[in-house]
């Protein structure tokens, strides 16, 4: 006699051998026993998880007539009566199975639907079983549309995917869905163990879990790698025998990898992967089962005594819980995790896992003794250079003597609060003469009586003219365009600038990159004939645009020269103009949310405004 394979020998032909498949065991089982049975069932799930054989059940649920043949529809199907028997050797007329991934074709699809015109002839129910149903084109998911939303009473549909994401949703939608979930490794371990128990095959448990964790939730893929191991271990189960089947990794090599990594031993870690390559364990299944124990060991160390006491390895894997941190447990899991992404790139799997295990050590603070600290790069602390006042040729040196009076000898320092704004911007270092003229200044706020010549000048020839200074100093000035988004600061001497920069632009004196210098500059101080501006970027600070600035104020009737410096700028004509713009947008934007009309549209039609589509009108003249 042939032998038959476990897979086959073993396969459930009742609910009540099915194991890991409760939910949808119960749901078919109410159904039927109720008859509150529907037209099509769909059946999703991975391979080996039992999609075909709940079909079979169910096509004898429905045609079972009992041993005595006066049964009924029934969630117990007896297996001794013709339809069960017929539909588990598979030749009952009435049950119709279809492999589509062979047959996709609208012409098979077809020939099976025009089978549906006829009655039952043996059963008490017509079921046509459409396998891998996701494979079918286009063409055939449309052809059966139409049955299979509106069957014969007597006809049910049974279809089974291992991808549903393909099945088309008009498909679903007529179809009652249950999904066959992966088995856990403790239901394929406790079956197992009663097929071999039948069998009477000797087995290790440990043989048994490796086979239950290789199977990975399918129960098809079990009882096929039993078969396997049984014919490797020439009719018994032990679990080296298994494991080198498996090519799986020693649990103990991987215990030792991690104690290793905890102690940051790095000659344990590169002599252990160099044992595994000897004996010749795959660089992929090593890392996967160092994931494994990584993750019970986060659970332990998140959730203390969860560990099965009746897991043989729970106190090996506890102790390591216990000496290695969590946060350290953490990053070895994705280091592996990731790792076995990196096997195919490297030119050697063991040299790409030496790196994946040593790419921990690298982390971990004071691990290689000759290594060097870790040293933060200290630049020289270099005093910033203050910007010269550049001033033009040919100004008064009366107003240069001045300033050198008024200012402090360089050998006592001035604290920078009492700096005075100006005289700061104007400090060099010893032996450097300014190679510009300087204003001297009054301080509003604190006034400084500046130094007078010895020789008392004519009241007739001096002229009093106060000078404003802006509040901050050029000491503290960051990098130009660095304080480009700073709110406008409004002074008295921004106004004034304003206004006559409105004047040269609407006369068109000004333009290009002098009328960038007006726009971006800040009137600092000024009195009869000198007027100090302040930029932040250097760029428009040239020779030729203060030339043609001051030209242009010169002709507009201010008979002044410039001085431009470099420094933070608060109140600019461009950052009054924008805040302008800015407080009418808003106006706009008030204006019409409060109009009746509008309110009333929103409120009674939902209308929305779209947001930025309100502009304010530009006036005709602008406002003074």
């Amino acid at each position: 006699m042939s032998y038959l394979v476990l897979a086959r020998k073993y396969r459930p032909r009742s609910f009540a051998e099915m194991v890991g498949q409760e939910h949808v065991v119960r749901a078919l089982g109410n159904a039927l026993q109720t008859q509150r049975l529907h037209h099509a069932y769909l059946f999703t799930g991975t391979r080996g998880v039992g999609k075909t054989t709940v079909s079979r059940i169910l096509a004898k649920s429905l045609n079972c007539v009992g041993a005595d043949g006066q049964g009924d529809i029934t969630g117990q199907p007896c297996g001794v009566c013709q339809a069960c028997t017929d539909i588990d050797a598979g030749r009952f007329i009435d049950y119709t199975e279809l492999d589509a991934a062979s047959n996709r074709g609208v012409d098979e699809i077809q020939a099976l639907l025009e089978q549906a015109v006829y009655k039952p002839v043996q059963g008490r129910f017509k079921v046509f079983m459409i396998d891998e149903v996701h494979m079918l084109s286009n063409t055939a998911f449309n052809a059966m549309l139409k049955t299979l939303e509106e069957p014969p009473e007597y006809l049910k549909f049974v279809l089974a995917t291992t991808d549903p994401q393909k099945v088309p949703v008009t498909v679903l939608s007529r179809c009652l869905q249950f999904n066959l979930r992966p088995m856990a490794p403790e239901t394929v371990l406790e079956h197992l163990g009663r097929v071999l128990g039948a069998e009477q095959v000797p087995a290790e448990p440990g043989a048994l879990r490796l086979l239950a964790r290789a199977a990975r939730g399918s129960m098809r893929d079990a009882l096929s790698l039993t078969d396997q191991a049984i014919a490797f271990g020439s009719g018994q189960l032990e679990e080296a025998a298994v494991r080198q089947m498996l090519g799986s990794a020693d649990r103990t090599h991987v215990y030792t990898l991690i104690d290793a990594l905890a102690r940051a031993d790095g000659k344990t870690v590169v002599e252990t992967s160099e044992a595994l390559r000897l004996q010749g364990q795959s660089a992929a299944s090593t890392l996967e089962e160092m994931t494994v124990v990584l993750q019970r060991m986060a659970v332990l160390q998140a959730v203390p005594g969860s560990a099965d006491a009746s897991d043989p390895e729970a106190a090996e894997t506890a102790r390591l819980a216990a000496l290695l941190p969590a946060d350290e447990t953490q990053l070895l899991y994705s280091l592996c995790l990731h790792g076995r992404g990196e096997l195919g790139l490297a030119p050697d799997d063991y040299a790409a896992l030496t790196m994946v295990l040593l790419r921990l050590l690298a982390f971990k603070p004071g691990v290689f003794a000759g290594s060097a600290e870790k040293k933060t790069l200290k630049l020289p602390e270099v005093a910033p250079r203050p910007q010269p006042v550049m001033a033009p040729a040919g100004a008064r040196p009366e107003h240069v003597e001045g300033l050198r009076r008024a200012q402090p000898q360089r050998s006592a320092p001035v604290p920078p609060a009492a700096a005075h704004p100006i005289a700061a911007t104007a400090a060099r270092p010893a032996g450097f003469t300014p190679p510009g003229q300087v204003l001297s200044v009054v301080d509003e706020e604190h006034p400084v009586q500046p130094a007078r010549p010895a020789t008392a000048m004519p009241a007739a020839q001096v002229v009093a003219v106060p000078v404003r200074v802006a509040a901050e100093s050029r000491a503290d000035a960051p990098a130009p365009g660095a304080a480009r988004g700073a709110p406008l600061v409004p002074t008295e001497e921004g106004g004034y600038w304003h206004e006559v920069v409105r004047g040269l632009i609407a006369s068109e004196a000004v333009s290009a990159l002098v009328r960038e210098l007006a726009l971006q500059s800040q009137l600092v101080a000024r009195d009869a004939d000198q007027w100090l501006l302040r930029v932040e970027r250097e760029s428009l600070n040239s020779t030729s645009s203060r030339e043609r600035l001051q030209a242009a104020l010169q002709a507009a009737g201010h008979g002044v020269t410039l001085a431009v410096e470099i420094g933070r700028v608060s109140d600019s004509p461009a950052r009054r103009m924008a805040a302008i713009a800015e407080e009418r947008q808003l106006a706009a934007e008030k204006l019409i949310h409060e109009d009746p009309f509008v309110q009333a549209m929103m409120r009674e039609f939902g209308a929305k405004i779209v947001p930025g589509s309100i502009k304010p009108i530009e006036p005709t003249h602008q406002p003074k």
